[in-house]
């Protein structure tokens, strides 16, 4: 195990609410203050691989997280993910009236990989109609408060979502806050539900009003606040500078993707189908994972450029069931992985098969830990024409070498047999 090094850095208190809002438009060089208590550094390597990252202060035991969702839906099933050994999970997203939240059944429908979505077919796309929580809030308090008692030393995340009202934001996160949650995520990007109230995908796909409410939040937040980024938008790095810009700690991305899983070709009715009819729905799962990478891939090389990415974090979501998957999003740039859907089809069980395969992966690799590898084939990203420009030197490269030496002075004794051959034609 490698030993640690804790530093304590300054944590924001309750009377600097304002002077962190006048700052939130400052560049990225500039000393935010901050939310994080402790900085946790791992010293000497290990022979065993190690799993255990610190984002934004937070010390988990492993980068995978359960991602907000039904996973994330009650006392059961959290206390269930802690025991199973996730590195943290983030709750099921809350509001302050859960009153309006109403869920219907059937709320999920699957696409299948075999021919005409065979029953028998490997499950590559998920949809879902489903709403936030709706618990009643108190309720929700009371479970966060007793999970933190319980399991004082595992990040819980609150994952929250209100209305273009700056006071139910402001009492929202004063009411998680108070039960010992760990860090925020705040729902940007639910591509269903209620948008005609500001709510989700909304806000996340007006750059102005993200701003405006990612202030509200930033200003009253005491804890290290990510934004979970929409991926039902254009250019996914525009909400993502906005939201570091104005505060966060650090984003997700992404959620789910706006879909129509299907048409029952004997009904004739869409799917889920609820009393013979459906609206469209967020898609996630195996088939989302390459859009998903290219997303955190955009955001990570943006935070790269633009603001100083030890200072922030990314977590990536999407499609992912094996420890390559979590692989690949820590190659370009992810702290953490999130699964949702996973949880669903695998159980919680399944966070020792990532352990395991990314251990595997690390070992092959010789990275001892996930700071390692982080962000390192962000670098072999790059335009087209270069890529053509790179091509065309590789092929004149490769011609010279066919053409063999040029002149008499330059044979060599060391190469000579091998500078023969470069000039025979057969």
């Amino acid at each position: 195990m490698a030993s640690l090094n804790f530093t304590q850095l300054g944590h924001k208190s309750s009377n600097s609410f304002a002077e962190f809002a006048l700052t939130r438009h400052a560049p990225p060089s500039f000393t935010r203050p901050t939310r994080v208590g402790f900085k946790v550094f791992a010293s000497d390597s290990q022979a065993e691989p190690d799993l255990s990252v610190c984002v934004n202060g937070l010390q988990m035991p492993n980068p995978f997280v359960i991602g907000s969702g039904p996973p994330g839906t009650n006392y059961t099933v959290m206390k269930r993910a802690f025991d199973e050994g996730w590195g943290a999970v983030i709750a099921k997203t809350v509001s302050l009236d859960a009153a309006k939240v109403i869920n219907v059944t059937p709320r999920y429908a699957r696409l299948r990989a075999g021919a005409n979505g065979s029953a028998k077919g490997q499950i590559i796309g998920w949809e879902n109609i489903e709403l936030i929580s709706d618990r009643p809030l108190e309720t929700m308090l009371k479970e966060f408060k007793q999970l933190k008692e319980e399991y004082p030393d595992r990040i819980l995340i609150a994952s929250i979502m209100e209305e273009y009202d700056k006071a139910a934001w402001e009492e929202l996160i004063d009411r998680v806050e108070q039960t010992g949650i760990d860090a925020i995520e705040i729902n940007f990007s639910c591509p269903h539900g209620m948008p005609e109230r500001k709510m989700g995908a909304a806000v996340g796909q007006d750059c102005a009003l993200l701003e405006e409410v990612c202030g509200w939040i930033n200003a009253k937040a005491t804890v290290p606040v990510w934004a979970k980024m929409t991926p039902n938008i254009t250019d996914i790095t525009q909400p993502a500078r906005v939201a570091l810009s104005s505060g966060c700690e650090g984003v997700s991305a992404i959620n789910t993707i706006m879909s129509v899983m299907g048409i029952n070709l004997d009904t004739l009715r869409p799917e889920p189908c609820v009393e013979g009819y459906s609206t469209p729905g967020g898609y996630s799962c195996k088939a989302i994972h390459p859009i998903a990478l290219a997303k955190v891939m955009s955001i990570a090389k943006m935070m790269k450029l633009e603001f100083n990415d030890k200072e922030y974090s990314l977590s990536g979501i999407g499609g992912v069931e094996k420890g390559d998957d979590a692989a690949e999003f820590i190659l370009l740039g992810a702290d953490t992985v999130q699964v949702c859907t996973g949880v669903m089809m695998h159980g919680y069980g399944l966070v020792k098969q990532l352990c395991a395969e990314l251990k595997d992966f690390m070992k092959k690799h010789n990275f001892s830990s996930i700071n390692d590898f982080r962000g390192a084939s962000l670098q072999y990203f790059t335009t087209h024409t270069d890529l053509v420009r790179r091509q065309k030197e590789a092929i004149q490269k490769r011609k010279a070498v066919k053409k063999g030496l040029q002149s008499d002075k330059d044979w060599t004794g060391d190469g000579f047999v091998k500078e023969t051959e470069s000039m025979v034609s057969n």
